[in-house]
């Protein structure tokens, strides 16, 4: 039991060949190339990529400490995620498409102009590079524990690993291929991550119920009130209810997917627009699945660690399954989880940079700049800007240690300025009549009411987006209104 050297070599094997494979697309000839990849990806392919770059190491660590301590609520949230895809891919990927877009911001010019496509990039640049440092403290947590079974693996040595130390690893690995291979090589690493951290959840499942005596049958006996999932009550302090779940996983997967440029750029790389339609609706009921096998996962540890290892106690519930992956797994799969582990992390950051390296450059530095550069110098520039994000990373990573618990983090930042972003990108689908500087007051006024309703009401974090949208829209068509000047 425990991380042995079948382990090593099998997470060594894992790093290598996804370096590897980044780096085989590595052939890039113009931004186009780098940031979608040249729009030539299937949609089964961008399919999984969403489902990787969703998951992230703040499902595989954090959802199972959610049902460890609690029960299966968090799967009304995953509902309002499956309706959301319906609407985005209606309501908001045709105009992408119609326009031929790098980034979702594009679309913000062509309806309110310059400055307000650069509140929405700035906001959306802030927001990602906050969620983001959460979840490579989370993959942190998981190295911290790796790297001394390595060390003493190959040395006989005991050794402390820093928490800088650990991030640095994550952060530099994912870099190389990110910065060699652009949003090609983000997409297909995405799907060989993708079935390796699933296989491994499986494996780890099966593991799980041959340690625990009796098996399947001591896990509904000892756990079986944990298998609640609704809540139908109206609560608004209780994060996972049906309604919050229902509106509040709605609307949140209306800005992460339909206005995030993490998930925007990942659409446009599809073939067509039907193929982007079908990929984001298929990934939906992916997801439902993922997150029921981890959240049965931490079910089955709530067992595990009352009858098998009582005396393992954790102060921190996110350190729940990458302890039981390092400490109690068999020879191999243990090895194989935590490079599922480091996959679905390397995938969401490894998406993130690119992302953000392309809302720096579209969204800024090309408009800046007022004259076209030659596709050469700006594919160069845009590798530069994308390590330039993965050092801001990594010290906002170090901040990230003292927000709380990393799934729901990382889910709340993001909340706080969704809305401001969904309900501008609603003003330009909806409401015809909505101005520039109205949308932009909408903004602000999202943005202010969010940050108001976080630190001085108890309404719960899955309410966040919706709230917000609303604001903003209200406020936003309002003001246009007031002002009495029509849109050009």
């Amino acid at each position: 039991m425990g991380f042995g050297h079948l382990d090593l070599a099998i997470v060594l094997a894992y790093l290598i060949g996804v370096t590897l494979l980044g780096a085989y697309f590595r052939r890039q000839r113009t931004v186009h190339d780098y940031f979608l990849g040249g729009s030539t990806t299937p949609w089964w392919a961008i399919a999984l990529s969403i489902v990787a770059t969703e998951t992230s190491t703040l499902t595989i660590i954090g959802t199972p400490a959610l049902a460890y301590g609690g029960n299966l609520a968090f799967l009304q949230l995953v509902l309002g995620y499956i309706l959301a895809r319906f609407i985005i891919s209606f309501l908001l990927l045709p105009p992408y498409f119609a326009g031929e877009l790098f980034t979702a911001y594009q679309y913000i010019e062509q309806r309110f102009g310059r400055l307000t496509r650069r509140l929405a990039a700035g906001l959306f640049l802030v927001t990602r590079a906050l969620a983001d440092a959460v979840r490579v403290w989370a993959i942190a947590l998981v190295v911290q524990l790796v790297l001394p079974r390595v060390f003493q693996l190959l040395t006989g040595e005991t050794l402390r690993v820093a928490e800088l130390t650990a991030v640095l690893v994550v952060m530099g690995l994912t870099l190389i291929y990110t910065f060699l291979g652009g949003m090609k090589a983000v997409i297909w690493t995405d799907v060989v991550q993708f079935g390796i951290y699933l296989g491994g959840g499986l494996l780890v499942f099966w593991s799980l119920l041959h340690q625990i005596p009796g098996g399947w049958a001591t896990v509904m006996s000892d756990a079986g009130h944990k298998f609640a999932a609704f809540d139908f009550s109206f609560d608004w302090t209780r994060s996972y209810t049906f309604w919050a779940g229902l509106f509040g996983g709605t609307f949140l997967t209306l800005a992460s997917h339909g206005t995030d440029q993490l998930m925007v750029q990942r659409l446009l790389a599809a073939r067509r627009l039907g193929d982007s339609q079908w990929a984001l609706i298929v990934s939906g009921f992916i997801v439902f699945a993922q997150f029921l096998l981890f959240l049965v996962i931490g079910v089955a540890l709530s067992v595990f660690y009352s009858r098998v290892s009582p005396a393992g106690r954790f102060e921190n519930p996110d350190k729940i399954f990458p302890a039981f992956m390092v400490a109690d797994l068999p020879s191999g799969l243990s090895g194989l989880m935590v490079a599922g582990v480091l996959a679905a992390a390397m995938s969401t950051s490894s998406a993130t940079l690119n992302s953000l390296a392309a809302s720096t450059v579209i969204d800024f530095y090309r408009p800046l700049l007022g004259r076209s550069e030659p596709s050469d110098d700006l594919l160069r520039r845009s590798r530069w800007v994308t390590v330039v994000w993965g050092g801001i990373i990594i010290g906002l990573a170090m901040l990230a240690r003292t927000w709380g618990p990393v799934l729901e983090a990382g889910l709340t930042i993001a909340s706080i300025t969704y809305g401001a972003l969904l309900g501008l990108f609603l003003l330009g689908r909806l409401a015809p009549s909505a101005t520039p500087g109205g949308a932009a007051v909408g903004m602000l006024a999202g943005l202010v009411t969010m940050l108001w309703v976080k630190f001085f009401t108890p309404l719960a974090w899955t309410w966040y987006v919706l709230v917000g949208t609303l604001v903003t829209f209200a406020v936003g068509l309002a003001a246009s209104r007031i002002s009495g000047k029509r849109p050009e």
